[in-house]
């Protein structure tokens, strides 16, 4: 039962993590997206980090049957609110809606807005299918963004283990360790918002030209190095049992990197697909770098069984550094593979 009210919550939130790409496109001009982009990401990226600490010590004190009443009574207040403010942002959609309100009041006809809602359901539901498989832009960037993703929460999973365990944290405590990643992962969100837009403009200055999609891409190339470095520096201070503050400073490696890796392939998504597709585009980097975090962690166990805590880490380091070549093929080659993402749709 768990489960399955696990497996429907996910589907309720999953709305907002692939709408926002395409609101972001609607209302914010490409050279200021970045910025826009890491506030729209604070909640999604922080929450797992956060959520742990207020739920180590609700669960402590008063039952962790409480931790899933405060969930419910915090999503429950935020509902009326969203229902209240969220309009929609798809001009083309703003403007039917307006066209017939005025004939509404003329006493016209209604206009069609050309398919009706099976053939509109069935199309947004294949078409981030469509762009993930058929598309070389959305695949590799989410798979690398999966890839990282997966490696977080598997991550994640060893704390209660190594704090509570090694360290004799109680719950309390051990919730408080996940800040580490979280401080990594909100400076990396600061960091982005500043230096996106800018690097862009900068680029664009360079070129004598427009920007391009690919303007996104030099924090990914240059600093995704952070996360292989955090991996080796938890792996290893847990293994030698150093102290607790060393591995956490590790985490905040890994969230760093995190950052640099998701955010510039989620960012270059919505510049090259726009208000057109980049819900679709957004919302198939986020299927796989969701059932990537879901089921990559399940390997976890017997992993560190096998290997250790130390070896264990070193191994996804070095998958994490077979993967930094990605971001400078991106680089190189990002235009030509946008050309051929456009055939998709």
């Amino acid at each position: 039962m768990f489960m399955v009210f696990r497996l429907l919550s996910g589907c309720g939130g999953a709305a907002s993590l692939a709408l926002s790409g395409g609101t972001l496109a609607d209302l914010v001009p490409r050279q200021q997206r970045g910025k826009w982009m890491a506030l729209i990401a604070i909640g999604p990226i922080m929450g797992p980090t956060i959520g742990p600490v207020v739920g180590g010590f609700v669960g402590q004190n008063i039952g962790w049957r409480w931790v899933f009443r405060l969930m419910a009574i915090c999503i429950g207040a935020l509902i009326p609110l969203a229902a209240y403010t969220l309009r929609e942002t798809y001009a083309p959609v703003i403007l039917l809606q307006k066209e017939n309100q005025r004939r509404m009041s003329l006493g016209l006809p209604l206009v069609s807005a050309g398919r009706d809602v099976s053939a509109k359901l069935k199309r947004s539901i294949l078409r981030p299918f469509k762009l993930l498989f058929l598309s070389p832009v959305v695949l590799f960037l989410a798979l690398y963004a999966a890839f990282c993703f997966g490696l977080m929460f598997l991550l994640l999973t060893t704390f209660s283990n190594v704090f509570s365990g090694q360290y004799d944290f109680d719950m309390g405590i051990t919730g408080l360790c996940y800040l580490g990643m979280g401080v990594g992962t909100l400076g990396g969100l600061i960091a982005q918002g500043k230096f996106s837009d800018n690097i862009m403009r900068k680029r664009a200055e360079q070129r004598g030209g427009e920007p391009k999609p690919e303007d996104r891409i030099p924090l990914m190339a240059y600093l995704s190095w952070t996360i292989p470095v955090g991996m080796f520096w938890y792996g290893w201070s847990t293994d030698e049992k150093a102290h607790w503050i060393v591995p956490i400073i590790g985490s905040a490696f890994v969230g760093i990197g995190f950052i640099f890796v998701v955010m510039p392939s989620m960012i270059y998504l919505v510049d090259c697909f726009g208000p057109e597709a980049a819900a679709s585009a957004l919302a198939a980097h986020t299927v796989l770098r969701s059932v990537t975090a879901a089921f990559l962690p399940l390997a976890g166990p017997r992993m560190y069984e096998s290997l250790g805590l130390g070896w264990g880490n070193s191994l996804l380091a070095f998958l994490a550094i077979a993967m930094i070549p990605i971001p400078w093929y991106f680089m190189k080659n990002g235009e030509r593979l946008r050309l051929k993402s456009k055939l998709v749709l």
